[in-house]
């Protein structure tokens, strides 16, 4: 990966943390959309509760957490941490497999890419 990928993944990574870790903690307390909509055409009591939910993180909320800004600030900030290792991992593990230069560490030798007087660099 080149040090502007890097640099752009960490940017997005940066991001996400913000928005789950600060502005999540300014949600409004009102109904998301479907939950609202099923409350104004009156099928709201045909709701099941989540097979997640017992989970430590079920509601938008960390269990055990009482503070009303730390408790989703929390609970967002886990999610994109374990959606990142998991799409990260995923994207290795696919990457590995389908990269014609992979070793089985994961890393890539692009020398067969590259012309033989080396005169070719990569941009980042």
């Amino acid at each position: 990966m080149t040090r502007r990928a890097q640099g752009a993944l960490a940017a997005f990574l940066v991001a996400a943390l913000v928005v789950a870790g600060v502005v999540s903690a300014f949600a409004s307390d009102a109904p998301d959309g479907l939950t609202a909509v099923s409350q104004d055409k009156g099928f709201a009591s045909l709701e099941e509760e989540s097979a997640a939910g017992g989970s430590p993180f079920a509601g938008y909320e960390t269990r055990g957490v009482e503070d009303k800004g730390l408790s989703p600030a929390l609970a967002g900030v886990v999610g994109v941490g374990v959606t990142f290792l998991l799409g990260g991992g995923l994207f290795l593990l696919v990457r590995g497999r389908s990269h014609p230069h992979a070793s089985a560490g994961g890393d890539v030798d692009d020398r067969a890419d590259r012309p033989a007087d080396g005169a070719a660099r990569d941009g980042g």
